[in-house]
């Protein structure tokens, strides 16, 4: 993963024309609404099927699947990009091809602010690269290019700390459920946990029984989720291993 450098002041896409966007779901919804704040000249988000006209940019928001034909729709001219970042360039037959990814989640029903974000980019010319570098920069975003090569883990990556977060958050609360407390009793916990991995690195910013030592309150804890939650106790077990191993100094006993 190379960063790429960041322009001194948001750069609008290299060309004269518009960029239309094509698929009206959370991602395409919320990439138009926010190019168009940034001053973009946007047509959409369209419908997929629909034909963006006198566009110098398409930027396709669909499912991973139907990339390849939402970009065959698309008559020859303008650069088409997509916003997957798990798929590469090579569903898109199109000369001028991108991909520009928005490190960041989109919830429905949330405005989502993507300044300030990583976004994975990659263009099969050096002026659809640039394209994808110059939508990124539009949005405040951080342009990373990303080599083909790397795209499924830098993809992993993204979805262990986003989706995969989601899902540990949904335990912790099924089983603070049934101790009484609430969703909003945890959030203050959780805020501090991410803020100081991002300031410290996760083995600094470990806390609790596992970092140190206590076993026996570890034990007591599985008992609990074995007894309230049966059927996240494998997950529990996983994630005990998996955060001792993180505890342990390299080379320290077992």
């Amino acid at each position: 993963m190379r960063e790429l450098e960041r322009p001194s002041t948001p750069a609008q896409p290299p060309l004269s024309s518009r960029v239309a966007v094509i698929g009206a779901g959370r991602l395409g919804t919320a990439l138009a609404a926010a190019l168009a704040q940034a001053g973009t000249t946007v047509v959409g988000p369209l419908g997929r099927g629909e034909p963006p006209l006198q566009v110098g940019v398409v930027l396709l928001c669909v499912p991973d699947g139907e990339i390849a034909a939402a970009a065959a729709a698309v008559a020859p001219g303008p650069a088409v990009g997509h916003c997957s970042g798990a798929t590469g360039l090579e569903v898109v037959a199109h000369r001028d091809t991108f991909s520009m990814h928005p490190l960041m989640t989109v919830a429905e029903d949330r405005e989502t602010t993507f300044a300030g974000a990583a976004a994975a980019v990659a263009g099969s010319t050096p002026a659809a690269l640039e394209i994808a570098r110059a939508l990124a920069a539009t949005l405040g975003m951080r342009p990373v290019e990303i080599a083909p090569e790397d795209r499924a883990a830098y993809h992993a990556a993204a979805s262990i700390a986003s989706n995969f977060l989601i899902t540990l958050e949904a335990a912790a609360e099924r089983i603070a459920t049934s101790a009484g407390l609430r969703r909003e009793d945890l959030v203050a916990l959780v805020r501090a946990t991410v803020e100081n991995w991002a300031a410290l690195g996760p083995e600094r910013a470990l806390t609790g029984p596992i970092a140190r030592g206590d076993t026996v309150t570890v034990s007591r804890q599985r008992s609990a989720v074995a007894e309230r939650a049966p059927d996240l106790i494998e997950m529990f077990d996983a994630l005990v291993g998996a955060t001792g191993a993180l505890a342990r100094p390299v080379g320290a006993p077992r």
